[in-house]
C-alpha cells in the first residue's frame, strides 16, 4: 500500500539534503509524531501499513536518513550519533521543540540516541525491534551467510533494491549503500544501562517473538527504563513487525493518545 504525503521537501542539515514527508493534520494540532525508518528501508517500506492511522489526528514528520531513499549519501561515516544529530537538526529547521517518536530497527537506535542525549526533545518514545547493546540480537543474525530465517528474505532484499532504484539520487550505488548501512547497524552502541535508567519519558518497546532482537533483551530494557511498557507480538519476524496492523494500531493508538 502506498501512502501519499501531504507534502514532501528537503532541508539542509549537517551537510545533507535531507528528505522528509509531512502527513496528517497541520501544525498546532497536537505534538508531532516523528517516524524513523529501518536500515536500508524508506518511509514507505517501513510505515505504509500504519501511517494512515497514525496521521489521522496528528501531524507526522517522516524523514529519510543519510543515504536512504531520497536523501543522498555523503562521504561522512554513517553512525547512530550522526543520524540522530541530523534528525534533531531537522526538527530545529522545522521549529519543532518536542515530538513523540516511533523508530523501527536502525530508526529505533536513532530515536533512542535522541532520547538519551536530548531528552527534552522527546515526549513519548516507541522503539520497535530496538536493542541497546549488540548482544541484544540473536547469534544467528550476526552470521554473514544470511541463512537465518530471522533475516530479511530474498523478496525483502529485492523490495529494498527496487525502492532504492526508484528513489535514490544515485541508484547505481545500492551495494555500496548496503555495506555502509550494515557497518552502521553492527557498530558498538553508545549506551549503558545507566543511560536507560535515566530515561524519564513514557516508553513503549515493541518486538516480534521471532525478531532480530532477543525477547529477553527487550525485557531487560523494560526493567531498566523506569516508565517502559513491553509488547511482544506473536508469530512476528523483524520484517513483518510493522505490518501487523491489527496488533500494532491499538497499541500505538493507546500509547500516543
Amino acid at each position: 500500500m502506498m501512502t501519499v504525503p501531504n507534502s514532501s521537501a528537503y532541508a539542509k542539515v549537517n551537510g545533507l539534503e535531507m528528505y522528509y514527508e509531512t502527513h496528517g493534520t497541520g501544525p498546532g494540532q497536537g505534538r508531532p509524531l516523528v517516524l524513523l525508518h529501518g536500515g536500508a528501508l524508506t518511509v514507505g517500506l517501513t510505515f505504509s501499513a500504519v501511517l494512515p492511522a497514525l496521521a489521522a489526528d496528528r501531524p507526522v514528520v517522516a524523514p529519510e536518513l543519510q543515504g536512504h531513499g531520497h536523501t543522498a549519501d555523503t562521504d561522512r561515516e554513517m553512525t547512530v550519533p550522526y543520524l540522530a544529530a541530523d534528525v534533531v537538526g531537522l526538527l530545529d529547521e522545522l521549529g519543532i521543540r518536542q515530538a513523540d517518536f516511533l523508530g523501527f530497527s536502525l530508526g529505533g537506535l536513532v530515536a533512542l540516541e535522541i532520547a538519551v542525549r536530548h531528552p527534552e526533545r522527546v515526549g513519548r518514545l516507541a522503539l520497535a525491534a530496538t536493542m541497546y547493546t549488540q548482544d541484544g540480537v540473536h547469534d544467528d543474525v550476526r552470521v554473514p551467510d544470511y541463512g537465518s530465517p530471522r533475516l530479511p528474505s530474498q523478496d525483502d532484499f529485492q523490495g529494498m533494491a527496487d525502492a532504492y532504484a526508484v528513489t535514490a539520487p544515485h541508484p547505481g550505488h545500492f551495494q555500496d549503500f548496503l555495506a555502509k548501512v550494515s557497518a552502521a547497524a553492527h557498530a558498538p552502541l553508545p549506551w549503558t544501562a545507566d543511560d536507560l535508567r535515566g530515561l524519564r519519558m513514557p516508553t513503549l518497546l515493541l518486538v516480534g517473538d521471532r525478531d532480530f532482537v532477543r525477547v529477553e533483551h527487550a525485557a531487560e530494557m523494560q526493567q531498566l527504563i523506569p516508565e517502559a511498557q513491553l509488547a511482544v507480538l506473536p508469530a512476528t519476524t523483524h520484517m513483518t513487525l510493522m505490518q501487523r496492523t491489527s496488533l500494532l494500531l491499538p497499541l500505538l493508538g493507546q500509547f500516543f493518545a
